[in-house]
């Protein structure tokens, strides 16, 4: 497997202090952003650090070279959504996926209504560092702010945050 070389010795974008880039990838048209995509231990750059406990989702398209990387979002509002085509990316898309899964503490389906339910997450810099971040995913139909569905997350919360003791 051939691994791009970087352009230089240094990134072609600012990482955080004590990182340094393990995989990156070549953006086929890098438009106004780096010609490069990387990934740390704690972080993708894009343009841009997402780090890798805020990546909701990241699909690669083989036939197109894409990756689209989905960043978590407070419900109601806007998700963002990056789209790049990009060469080379087997190391980084190696990395995606061992750092996002390795972000996940805890992981939980729970049944709501009929078919419906809601995922719980909690997540967690993989370095370990921080505290967990708890997120909840709805199915579509499942309205947050009905009494019904709130009383199951939090029943499911409580039972979660027992679990791991926080």
């Amino acid at each position: 497997m051939r691994f791009p070389p970087l352009p230089s010795r240094r990134p072609p974008f600012p990482v955080g202090p004590g990182e340094r880039l393990l995989a990156w990838a070549v953006v086929r048209q890098p438009g106004d952003g780096p010609p490069l995509v990387g990934g740390t231990r704690d972080a993708l750059y894009l343009p841009g650090r997402i780090p890798w406990e805020q990546v909701a989702s990241a699909d690669w398209d083989h036939e197109e070279s894409v990756l689209r990387v989905v960043e978590v979002a407070r419900f109601g509002e806007p998700t963002p959504l990056h789209v790049l085509r990009l060469d080379d990316a087997d190391r980084l898309l190696q990395l995606v996926r061992e750092r996002v899964t390795a972000s996940i503490a805890v992981q939980r389906h729970v049944a709501v209504s009929g078919r419906r339910s809601v995922r719980i997450l909690a997540r967690r810099a993989p370095s370990g560092h921080g505290d967990l971040a708890w997120f909840v995913e709805y199915d579509d139909g499942l309205d947050p702010t009905d009494p019904q569905v709130d009383a199951v997350v939090q029943e499911a919360l409580a039972a979660a945050r027992a679990d791991v003791q926080v």
